[in-house]
């Protein structure tokens, strides 16, 4: 399959929002635009102000267009792992009476059947995953397409999130200027870019250690088994700094980047490191172990949390160890001290791609090389996602015009009470004005 062209990531962080504009040119992604802007309206992950997410939306996309020079109207957009759920799917259609190949969209209608499952109302589809494909009882197979059949199966996975999440996350998109074209989970895409095929086949950990939260996931025989997040991450380690050194968090976030170890053995106590303390006109000197100190216990708390789940499902059995990406993965010493935790091989993960080359850049790679790497099975799969996420999204714009075309009609109850209130509410005001004076 032939996916050349230009492809954009939108990666919403909490601490910040990344734009990667990337061209592929015979099998080869080269990235020729970067945004990265501070995030606004977003917390541990999810957006809880639309307007303020669209407005740092924009502002990393003007970014990344100036730098590449084109005009960004498709993007790919990462979705959180928060209240995600991985569940079995299976799907199956009739090809035909009389037996005929399988073509593109038998695939797809196989897919949109493996989809039609009794989810609560508040959850939503992000993703399925073809496991296998069984035409008239034969098992195994990849791409069924070309083959001759009348009975077409499918097995996979399927992965939903939370409807609240999705909805805002498209909303505040659009609101940008934006044309989504795909909503991708995010540690899919990582998976997908960052491990390796022996890691992905025989089992790997990946950990993104994000400004907001932390993510954990396990992947084993090329498919996303299991996601976990952590609500903390390097945000949480800027405020620990603040608040013990009595500091801004500006100056606590510079000294964090610039003196910083996850693991206190290697900081050294002759090394000074001057802190800008609030109230004092004169900065305060302190030594490099004890800030990389601050820094080791809330690292240690979080990976504690992280181990406890994956013991759970002995996921730290698996032979492919650790892999760590993400802002937070960028602190000297990080991959030290989960090798002390996890008591397993730990790697750390920075991309190759000038201009990218630290962790915090891993996500809003990893969307465009894992859509543009998507095979014609995968792409027809998801093509049956994106039709019932459209659905659902026109149906839901249909009942919230008809709500507010209905409202304008007439008064419902409750804002008749409020305009009633209201009257009540001057009159009153009017009394007492009246009598004081």
């Amino acid at each position: 399959m032939d996916n050349s062209g230009l492809y954009v990531g939108l990666d919403m962080g909490t601490t910040s929002i990344k734009v990667i504009v990337a061209e592929k040119v015979k099998g080869q992604l080269n990235v020729i635009g970067v945004g990265n802007a501070r995030s606004k309206g977003l917390s541990r992950g999810i957006i809880v102000d639309i307007d303020q997410a669209a407005e740092a939306i924009r502002s990393a996309v003007d970014q990344a267009q100036e730098k590449a020079s084109i005009e960004i109207q498709d993007v790919v957009v990462g979705v959180p792992a928060n209240m995600l759920k991985i569940e079995p799917c299976n799907g199956l259609i009739t090809v035909d009476e009389n037996s005929r190949e399988i073509t593109d969209q038998d695939v797809h209608d196989v897919a949109a059947s493996a989809l039609i499952t009794n989810l609560p109302q508040e959850r939503e589809i992000i993703d399925i995953q073809p496991e296998e494909f069984i035409v008239d009882g034969f098992d195994g197979i990849k791409d069924p397409r070309g083959m001759v059949g009348v009975r077409l199966e499918m097995r996979g996975k399927v992965i939903s999130g939370a409807k609240g999440i999705m909805h805002n996350l498209y909303k505040a998109v659009s609101k940008a200027g934006l044309n989504v074209i795909s909503m991708i989970l995010t540690p899919l895409a990582e998976s997908h870019e960052i491990l390796n095929d022996g890691e992905q086949d025989f089992g790997t950990i990946l950990i993104d250690l994000g400004g907001g939260q932390t993510t954990a996931s396990v992947v084993h025989d090329h498919q996303l088994k299991y996601v976990t997040t952590d609500p903390e991450g390097g945000e949480f380690i800027t405020k620990d700094i603040s608040i013990v050194l009595n500091t801004s968090m500006d100056n606590a976030e510079s000294l964090k980047r610039n003196y910083g170890s996850a693991d206190s053995e290697m900081a050294s106590e002759d090394r000074d490191v001057p802190v800008d303390v609030v109230g004092q006109s004169e900065p305060t000197i302190i030594d490099e172990k004890y800030l990389s100190e601050i820094i080791e216990a809330r690292v240690d708390q979080i990976f504690t949390r992280i181990k406890e789940r994956l013991d759970k499902i002995n996921a730290l059995r698996l032979p492919g160890g650790i892999v760590l990406t993400g802002g937070v993965a960028a602190l000297p010493g990080i991959v030290e001290l989960a090798t002390d935790k996890f008591d397993i091989n730990v790697r750390l993960y920075i991309p190759d791609q000038m201009g990218l080359r630290h962790p915090s850049f891993s996500a809003g790679l990893s969307l465009v090389a894992y859509y543009s790497d998507m095979s014609e099975v995968d792409m027809l799969s998801r093509s049956a996602v994106d039709a019932s996420m459209t659905q659902v999204r026109k149906a839901h714009s249909q009942v919230t015009n008809s709500s507010n075309d209905s409202s304008d009609g007439k008064q419902t109850g409750k804002q008749k009470r409020q305009k009633d209130n209201k009257k009540r509410g001057e009159g009153i005001r009017k009394f007492f004005s009246d009598f004081f004076e």
